[in-house]
């Protein structure tokens, strides 16, 4: 073989692509309903974009983006994630000029974060993800975790929790920034590298490392949620409002602090029990000031993004019966077969008739036998098979066989569409 799949990276196969699909459609559908509508942005950046929305003590701009430099010597970014890139579309297309809020959404988003891969997420994932531009209430927070609470729940998964936190504002962060700096500079000896660094960068990123020696000494370390300013915490107490309202359960976590430093207020995240132990399923949050300290103006916004990979991983965890994402059939429908080679551009013109007709059909292109077409169109899951024969075309009917029950019978040239979608 000249080559293999890069490490990370994975080719989604057409047997495998229906369940993609399936999903999207639901997202999609649960997206519109709830007033969000679809953006596409380029998969590359300016680098700039990614370092400055992201921040410089997040491990993704400190390690796992793919940047290079293009032939223009300019410094690009494949997308690590898709905020940054939604809220410069939304300034350079002028978006926030128009009635707000403005909600958007992605699906299918491809992101890379040169990072060991994950369970469900790979170096190349994909995601879905909402933003909603210029809402500066909670109500707009607990909309999305409603919203991704019933939408998890409709496809079957089970064991769901949510979990919010506030870790502040510009206003009231830097005041217990300072304090938890005093308290990590007594414990530094103890602390990892990283976590040493972020101590002087941005400190709340420390309780979000997973090494064991930090979790141990930052075990009593004190939490944003003790030193939110009014404002602050009355959105918090007001989204528990919103959540309770909507009959959502929800855990106060105060160590939740997201991997991205443009957060301010809410942050959440959607976890779900494995055998493995527990698996975010969907994270995000408020970033009233990400607009902003992109050029733009001072417009709050909230979001999410949920792997697709990871649901998809989830839903393959469900037992039998339990999995309630409907895929579509993609089988032929009907497999056009001829009795001889000479018959071969009638069987063209009956599949483009069948096509029009809007049914799945499929022919023979091989020159293969009868008896091979028929062996074919079985592999196929061909429910019918047409097949023409001189004597029927003669007669100006075609035989048709349901291959399940291998009844047959003849029906008019002119109306075989309209005759299989009676039996279908």
């Amino acid at each position: 073989m000249l080559c293999k799949v890069l490490k990370g990276m994975k080719d989604v196969l057409p047997a495998e692509s229906a369940r993609w699909r399936a999903l999207e459609r639901e997202m999609r559908k649960t997206a519109l309903l709830n007033g969000y509508r679809e953006i596409r942005t380029p998969v590359v950046e300016h680098t700039e974009l990614f370092a400055r929305s992201a921040g410089e003590s997040s491990d993704v701009v400190r390690k796992e983006m793919y940047t290079f430099m293009d032939k223009g010597e300019r410094s690009i970014t494949l997308k690590p994630e898709s905020t940054a890139g939604t809220v410069r579309a939304f300034l350079e297309s002028g978006l926030y000029a128009q009635a707000l809020p403005c909600k958007m959404y992605y699906i299918n988003a491809p992101h890379f974060r040169y990072e060991a891969p994950q369970s469900g997420r790979l170096r190349e994932h994909h995601q879905f993800g909402m933003e909603c531009f210029g809402a500066s209430q909670p109500s707009a927070d607990a909309e999305l975790i409603v919203l991704v609470i019933n939408l998890l729940s409709s496809f079957g998964l089970k064991n769901l929790s949510v979990r919010i936190n506030s870790i502040g504002c510009p206003e009231c962060r830097p005041t217990y920034q300072q304090h938890f700096r005093e308290y990590l500079n007594e414990r530094k000896d103890v602390l990892c590298k990283a976590c040493q660094e972020r101590a002087e960068i941005n400190p709340m990123r420390t309780l979000d490392c997973k090494e064991k020696a930090c979790k141990e000494a930052l075990a009593d370390a004190p939490v944003m949620m003790d030193n939110l300013c009014d404002e602050c915490r009355e959105h918090f107490e007001l989204l528990k409002k919103y959540l309770e309202q909507a009959g959502v359960k929800y855990t106060v976590d105060p160590r939740i602090v997201r991997g991205l430093d443009y957060y301010t207020k809410t942050v959440f995240e959607i976890i779900t029990e494995t055998p493995n132990g527990e698996l975010t399923v969907c994270g995000g949050g408020r970033y009233d000031k990400l607009v902003e300290e992109i050029g733009g103006p001072s417009i709050p916004a909230v979001g999410f993004g949920m792997g697709i990979e990871r649901v998809l991983m989830l839903l393959d965890e469900l037992g039998e019966g339990e999995c309630k994402l409907q895929i579509e059939e993609e089988m032929p429908e009907v497999f056009v077969a001829c009795l001889n080679k000479s018959l071969s551009l009638q069987a063209f013109s009956m599949t483009q008739q069948f096509r029009q007709a809007g049914l799945r059909a499929e022919m023979d292109h091989q020159g293969r036998s009868l008896k091979a077409q028929f062996k074919y169109a079985d592999k196929l899951g061909a429910k019918f098979i047409a097949i023409l024969a001189d004597d029927e075309l003669a007669r100006g009917v075609v035989k048709i066989r349901n291959m399940a029950t291998k009844e047959e019978w003849e029906a008019p040239l002119d109306s075989a569409p309209e005759a299989l979608r009676e039996r279908l």
